[in-house]
């Protein structure tokens, strides 16, 4: 079985950082783009930030210049750090795999979530 275990999540004051982190576990032959979304209450999921396999990056309008996402193939482990926060990053964060369990069977992945709150 494919595991997805986020930390990192917490409290922060606006203007402060904090840094996730994401491993995945389990039998995985190969991880293509892995990611980070994130849901506040009464909205929808969105896309914080994603990366491929080759670190090629893509970020939400709303994060970028503040947010940086970084990943290390070997140890299957993506991370998101997260500067200059505001209230409004307030949410809990999932982190997202498309993961190859063998060849042929892709499928996407989800960790549990992590909140992250900002005060202001």
């Amino acid at each position: 079985q494919v595991q997805l275990v986020e930390s990192g999540g917490g409290l922060v004051q606006a203007g402060g950082s904090l840094r996730l982190s994401c491993a995945a576990s389990g039998t995985i032959f190969s991880i293509n783009r892995m990611g980070w979304y994130r849901q506040a209450p009464g909205k929808q999921r969105e896309m914080v930030a994603g990366i491929t396999s080759g670190g090629d990056a893509v970020y939400g309008d709303s994060v970028k210049g503040r947010f940086t996402i970084s990943r290390d193939n070997a140890k299957n482990t993506v991370w998101l750090q997260m500067n200059s926060l505001k209230p409004e990053d307030t949410a809990v964060y999932y982190c997202y795999a498309d993961i190859t369990i063998r060849v042929g069977s892709v499928r996407g992945y989800w960790g549990q979530g992590t909140q992250v709150t900002v005060s202001s």
